[in-house]
């Protein structure tokens, strides 16, 4: 049975920093494209970044340009998405999800990937 499973997430002050892990059991990540996903309240869910299987192309939504980074440490089978410079409206549930296809890099469209974790929640508020 594949499970990911979403950590790091809290309340945080508005400009400082997260950490979120994706971990995997019954999966190899490794073999996985990956995106970081996140879904605020009344809203629906958007993509905000992927990373490819080799951590070769990393890609993010506009709005977290520049403030937060995908990655994912070789034979660690898990990623991570650091967050710096939050703001209130980056607060939401953030999830992760896996893509097996070797046929594309990374994702935008969440019917892409075959995986998903329950979600971390990420509140940014003073």
């Amino acid at each position: 049975q594949v499970q990911l499973v979403e950590s790091g997430g809290g309340l945080v002050q508005p400009g400082g920093s997260l950490k979120l892990s994706c971990s995997a059991s019954g999966l190899r990540l490794d073999d996985s494209s990956v995106g970081w996903f996140r879904q605020a309240p009344g809203k629906e869910r958007e993509w905000v970044s992927c990373i490819s299987r080799d951590a070769g192309y990393t890609f993010y939504a506009d709005s977290v340009k520049g403030r937060f980074t995908i990655s994912r440490p070789r034979a660690k089978n898990t990623v991570f998405l650091q967050m710096n410079g939050l703001r209130p409206e980056d607060t939401a549930v953030y999830y992760c999800a896996a893509d097996r296809n070797i046929a594309t890099i990374c994702e935008r469209p969440m019917n892409e990937y075959d995986y998903w974790g329950q979600g971390t929640q990420v509140t940014v508020s003073s």
